[in-house]
């Protein structure tokens, strides 16, 4: 039977006074040296546990390489938000707890020598909701990708919109989806991340938006929980909902990439996306047209398939 995401949505496993941690999926003890070792995943069972922003990008990005932008935006507050406390006390405390100024680091980098525009969310940042700063960072990296033609990569974990900012972090989706569509019209490559757990308003908006989606295996993506869904409409979800796995056999994520293959997986994709499948495929066909002598034919059948892959009348998969 399927483990229940909505009883460990943290993942985090359990914590002992030595600092080491309890991995959720074998139960063996981890010193943290031996998870940072191994970019945060179990060596006995693979679990993939929580990343920072921070480490996201140092996993992706070459060394040296990330120079961030937009790092001066800082959330405000003009609904004057007070729950159990003000709103400016949990920026602070969150800002003090991780060491960043928001829970979405933007910026340029290098991967594999290749120019992209790179964004982390992090999800110990107020569990990665999405406010009016999260949504104006996501659109100066799409501006930059504009201008500078580099591919856009966000890397997404996320609780949904921050409540605090009300409809102004709901305005985000819609904010973060035009930045979405002003990329396409250029076309720029733009490739998502999703990690343990994409949900809400940010599942809702860019991040299933990109030409391509990838997810972690066993990432919890929804747009709520399991246990919300069961009580709404009074039925018992099947096995596996909401995880990466899940998505894949229904065509909404596609393809699941463990996390120490996941660069070179970006900078094949992205080498695909920016040439376009045509460039891709170009060598191929020039080596058959070669050896056939009917190059003719095939430049026909070729140009042919491209106009029909990229058709927006296309009809779609599955």
């Amino acid at each position: 039977m399927a483990r229940k995401v909505s009883v460990d949505i943290s993942r985090r496993g359990g914590n002992t006074q030595n600092g080491a941690q309890s991995c959720p999926g074998c139960k063996e003890l981890l010193s943290p040296e031996e998870l940072r070792r191994n970019s945060m995943i179990c060596p006995h069972c693979g679990h993939h546990f929580r990343m920072t922003a921070r480490q996201r990008i140092e996993l992706l990005s070459d060394p040296d390489s990330w120079n961030e932008i937009a790092a001066n935006l800082r959330s405000a507050d003009p609904l004057e938000f007070f729950d159990l406390r003000p709103y400016p006390d949990r920026i602070e405390e969150a800002e003090y707890d991780t060491g960043l100024s928001e829970a979405m680091l933007t910026g340029t980098a290098k991967m594999n020598k290749m120019d992209v525009v790179l964004a982390a969310m992090d999800f110990s940042f107020m569990g990665g909701s999405m406010g009016s700063v999260v949504g104006e960072r996501f659109w100066r990296a799409a501006e930059e990708a504009i201008e500078t033609r580099f591919p856009l990569v966000v890397v997404c974990a996320s609780g949904g919109a921050r409540m605090q900012e009300g409809i102004l972090s709901l305005l985000q989706m819609a904010k973060t989806t035009c930045a979405v569509e002003l990329m396409g019209e250029i076309p720029v490559p733009f490739i998502t991340v999703l990690t343990h757990p994409t949900t809400g308003g940010v599942l809702a908006s860019f991040a299933t938006l990109a030409d391509v989606i990838i997810a972690e295996p066993a990432a919890f993506l929804s747009f709520t929980g399991p246990r919300i869904i069961e009580q709404t409409i009074k039925e018992k979800l099947p096995e596996g909902f909401g995880l990466a796995e899940s998505h894949v056999r229904h065509g909404q994520v596609d393809l699941i990439v463990p996390r120490l293959e996941l660069k070179e997986r970006l900078v094949q994709i992205l080498g695909m996306l920016e040439g376009g499948v045509a460039c891709a495929l170009q060598p191929l066909w020039e080596e058959e047209a070669r050896r056939s002598g009917r190059g003719g034919a095939f430049a026909q059948a070729f140009d042919r398939i491209k106009a029909l892959a990229h058709s927006p009348r296309r009809p779609p998969q599955g």
